[in-house]
């Protein structure tokens, strides 16, 4: 087995493998620490996890299983110094410093005040040395916890590439000296904005797969869930970073919803909301609030208040589509991009009628979203409300041939059957 596939040996529960991927990242934290070498520190993570797969199955899984991880790890990280001739000197100095029982560390389970280095990980991995890609691919495979093979599949590309492209990051890494540190303060928030892209990414890709046979990917959403949490424990006062989090449990809320029986794409206007998830629901909704009272708003803020008024309607009719527009409005000023002119034509069509929503959107015919599906969808369905059902028919056909997804190209060729 690969050192980088640990994911392919699912012998292990469900249960189990959760807890190897929130363990990886402490773990990884702990060398890169102590060690200052991202790249070894990275593989020796990854073949500990590989052991474990291969061995928890048959021997059980440990009393303490982080300190296992830390103990294989370490073990894994000075072999590969050793087995390094080129770099004796490297190792000499690993082997000097190390404590002399580092080979058999006391489990970080025990440890009453144990570090969390959560974030000096995200802002390694988000090195401005590193491109947006390189930056989201690095952070999803040492932080995310997700295997070479999955982050290439969230990617739509060869397992092959994405190796490549993940040793050049951490190459790249190497060579720009960074160091697993805070960075001064002046450089901390323009950091931070690029760690919350990479979740923000993360789970959009979770939440609307851009190809293959299947709609959602929960490992992603959960696993950017799971991390964008923890962010927020870490900077409980950062009002964007609550806003992130509140924007993603008001969508994955709905995510049982959005998939019909056969795993099509059910859109928000058909959605059962009685299978909304109130619990989530009820958590975004406070998290929203209470950021938006303490701290100026920002684009994550305000996309997560836009889906708490459709979390409080009852159906997309009692929407206060006034208040959407508004939001929309204000995050176009925030933040302006396509993707917001988009969403915004759909609230001014259902606030101010079809032929203005078309209009709006007639500004988008030659930008970036000119040969997107979604814009043609969005067509399609304002030329539906303004009544021009053959329109709308040729527009949803237009969308399926450009969408990725399968189940989105099976909802809109039914949208367009429905329409003729």
């Amino acid at each position: 087995m690969a050192a980088d596939d640990p994911g392919r040996a699912l012998s292990l529960d469900e249960a189990h493998v959760d807890l190897l991927r929130r363990l990886a990242p402490q773990v990884l934290g702990v060398l890169v620490r102590r060690h200052g070498d991202f790249t070894r520190a990275e593989d020796a993570v990854q073949e500990a996890l590989v052991a474990a797969v291969e061995r928890w199955p048959r021997d059980g899984v440990p009393e303490h299983p982080a300190g296992w991880l830390h103990t294989v790890a370490q073990r894994r990280y000075v072999d590969q110094v050793r087995a390094e001739a080129a770099r004796a000197r490297r190792e000499r100095a690993v082997l000097d410093t190390a404590p002399r029982d580092a080979l058999v560390a006391p489990p970080p389970d025990a440890d009453d005040t144990p570090r969390d280095d959560l974030l000096e990980l995200f802002l390694l991995c988000c090195h401005p040395a590193l491109t947006a890609s390189a930056q989201l691919a690095l952070t999803l495979r040492a932080v995310g916890g997700l295997t070479t093979a999955e982050v290439a599949a969230a990617f739509l590309t060869s397992e092959k590439t994405m190796a490549q492209r993940i040793f050049r990051a951490k190459q790249r890494l190497r060579e720009s000296g960074a160091r697993f540190t805070l960075p001064p303060a002046a450089e901390q928030g323009p950091r931070l904005a690029v760690v919350r892209h990479v979740l923000y990414l993360m789970f959009n890709e979770g939440y609307a797969a851009s190809g293959g046979p299947d709609l959602l990917r929960p490992d992603l959403t959960g696993q950017a869930l799971r991390l964008a949490r923890r962010l927020h424990e870490r900077l409980p006062e950062d009002g964007e970073t609550a806003g992130l989090l509140a924007l993603m449990l008001l969508t994955e809320a709905r995510a049982a919803a959005r998939v019909g029986p056969a795993g099509e794409l059910v859109p928000l206007a058909e959605q059962d909301r009685t299978r909304w998830d109130r619990a989530a629901l009820a958590e975004g909704c406070a998290l929203v609030t209470r950021s938006l009272s303490s701290s100026p708003p920002g684009p994550y803020q305000i996309q997560a208040a836009i889906a708490a008024v459709h979390a409080e309607a009852p159906n997309t009719e009692a929407t206060d589509w006034p208040q959407v527009l508004g939001l929309y409005e204000l995050l176009e000023r925030l933040a302006p991009n396509p993707v917001v002119t988009l969403n915004r034509a759909v609230a001014v069509g259902m606030v101010h009628g079809p032929a203005a929503g078309l209009a709006l959107l007639a500004e988008l015919e030659s930008g970036p979203l000119a040969g997107h599906h979604r814009r043609h969808a969005v067509r399609a369905y304002l030329l539906e409300l303004a009544g021009d059902r053959e329109a709308a028919a040729s527009a949803w056909r237009r969308a399926a041939e450009l969408a990725g997804s399968e189940p989105e190209r099976r909802h809109l060729l039914r949208r367009a059957a429905e329409s003729e």
